[in-house]
């Protein structure tokens, strides 16, 4: 049989085909590749320790998009240096929608004032997914502690200047101390750790005088009975500890709060954040889930991936004038 030459008209008219049937096959890649994510478990880092605020708050948002996506989500701690670990691992993860960060004003936010040199940027490497609630901190002591209210400790850590020593687990635990020491005029002993379960470990053992915890860890020691409550760093009281007052009430100008969400490492499909914020977004409407977020002492703010973006540039500028305020020198 003969074959008829190929033309260059026929030619040019295959090219072209070609052309166009790997274009349709490209443009269909991110519908067939929503489609079928995800397909297998899915990773939540968390850059605390467990126990802690950023570790309740994953594991409820875990297990509901877990169930919502129909994978199993798991969690890892990566514990160390103020969060700065747990965010290099998911920085150095495939963008594939298989890992995401537990993330908090720590690490995406006030890291930035407290460090002379960060080892990742928090805007341009990761993708923001969205933002689940905030928090503020109580300020803890023994229950035998001599002062009994902020009045009283103010009173008495300045009659005992360079005494008192105060343990730190987060930015806002330190920020919470350091800016209480520059806007009441104390002198207290800095003592860092992982996270703040373990600082309040010490702190019932006496190796600390008090200590700044996150709402959730600090109702569950008052309702122990083996530690007061004397203030809350924001400016309207914790609605799981109402009966704790401000320490604004105190201490004038003081206000520190945090917040949690959730990140993705940089170049995430726009298809897989989409589809990953919807879930959040799902989960987070559920009375159910905002019972167990409140539960912990989380009060509900939900952002979607757009504002938290906006919400971490602003979070950059506050935190760096709270650092400012609190007189922290960078490390």
């Amino acid at each position: 049989m003969t074959k008829t030459p190929l033309t260059f008209s026929a030619f040019r008219r295959h090219l072209t085909l070609g052309a166009a049937a790997l274009t349709l096959g490209a443009l269909g890649l991110p519908a067939a590749h929503a489609q079928s994510y995800p397909n297998k478990p899915i990773k939540f880092v968390v850059p605390f320790s467990a126990g802690s605020a950023t570790d309740n708050v994953g594991r409820i948002i875990a297990q509901a998009m877990g169930e919502a996506m129909g994978q199993p989500i798991t969690i890892e701690n990566k514990a160390g240096a103020n969060g700065i670990l747990g965010a290099e691992v998911v920085k150095a993860a495939p963008a594939d929608g298989y890992t995401f960060l537990v993330t908090t004003s720590t690490t995406q936010a006030a890291n930035v004032h407290l460090y002379r040199k960060l080892p990742y940027d928090p805007v341009k490497d990761f993708t923001p997914i969205g933002k689940v609630g905030e928090t503020g901190f109580i300020l803890m002591v023994n229950a035998d502690f001599p002062a009994k209210d902020m009045k009283e400790f103010v009173s008495y850590a300045k009659a005992n200047p360079g005494k008192l020593a105060f343990g730190h687990g987060s930015s806002g635990s330190l920020v919470s101390a350091a800016m209480l020491n520059e806007l009441a005029g104390l002198q207290t002993i800095n003592v860092p750790y992982k996270s703040i379960p373990p600082a309040l470990t010490d702190l019932l053992g006496g190796q600390i005088q008090f200590a700044f915890a996150d709402t959730g860890n600090a109702v569950a020691q008052m309702n122990g009975g083996r530690m007061r409550g004397l203030g809350v760093t924001t400016k309207k009281r914790a609605g799981k500890a109402p009966q704790v007052p401000s320490i604004s009430d105190t201490v004038k100008d003081y206000n520190v709060s945090a917040w949690f969400g959730l990140m993705a490492p940089a170049g995430l499909p726009a298809d897989v954040q989409k589809k990953a914020t919807a879930t959040l977004m799902a989960v987070l409407a559920k009375p159910e889930v905002r019972e167990k977020i409140q539960g912990v002492g989380i009060d509900i703010d939900i952002e979607d991936s757009a504002t938290l973006a906006k919400t971490i540039d602003a979070e950059i500028k506050k935190w760096g004038g709270w650092v400012k305020a609190a007189g922290i020198t960078p490390e």
